[in-house]
């Protein structure tokens, strides 16, 4: 561990307002990021970092004094926000669906359509992932996208490492096995839609 991240973990858990600046400025995108490939929406993902963070100021008397970087740590209380707003959705949404249906407000189609090809490739990708349980679709935005190893999203997951590399493989055969079944686009090959599905981002902060 470097002397720079032993002193953050000091300064953050003792409530350095300062310190958590630089939490928020340093790993902000690598949470989004995150947030977004578990949910596949940015409205949400930008709510998720948001509460993110103010989890991490409310637990950060449970940062450890040693560890290395806290990127893990923050993405597994992104991970935990993400399962709750999930939860929280699906009761929104059948309250929703508990109410009298709306009269008719106008034929939005056209603005609908407009955007179809604009979002083909994300559907392509988001119809391939909604084909995962949420354990293994956590285990590949950690490992894959994040590029945390199989011990630091363990942490981050609060699981055994094994258990990592068989959620691991378990996805990535279920992904091929539902891009095998996609409806396919002309423009999109094998080669780029495994490179859409595994490419990681590039510098996320990955301290």
């Amino acid at each position: 561990m470097t002397t720079q991240q032993s002193e953050l973990r000091s300064r953050l858990r003792s409530g350095d307002a300062d310190a958590f600046g630089t939490l928020f400025d340093t790993y902000a995108r690598s949470v989004y990021n995150h947030a977004f490939r578990l949910t596949g929406d940015w409205t949400v993902a930008e709510d998720i970092v948001s509460l993110t963070f103010l989890e991490a100021w409310r637990k950060r008397g449970g940062i450890t004094a040693d560890g290395g970087s806290v990127r893990p740590w923050l993405l597994g209380l992104a991970t935990n926000v993400a399962r709750n707003t999930r939860r929280a959705a699906r009761r929104h949404q059948a309250a929703l669906a508990r109410l009298p249906v709306p009269r008719d407000q106008g034929d939005f189609s056209d603005e609908v359509a407009a955007r179809v090809d604009d979002k083909a490739q994300l559907a392509l990708v988001r119809t391939a992932l909604d084909s995962l349980g949420r354990r293994e679709r956590e285990v590949l935005a950690l490992c894959a996208w994040s590029g945390l190893d199989y011990a630091a999203a363990a942490r981050a997951l609060g699981i055994p490492v094994g258990t990592v590399r068989s959620r691991l493989s378990r996805a990535r055969r279920q992904l091929a096995a539902a891009l095998g079944h996609t409806r396919p686009d002309p423009r999109v090959t094998p080669e780029t839609r495994g490179r859409a599905m595994v490419a990681r981002p590039v510098q996320e902060g990955n301290r």
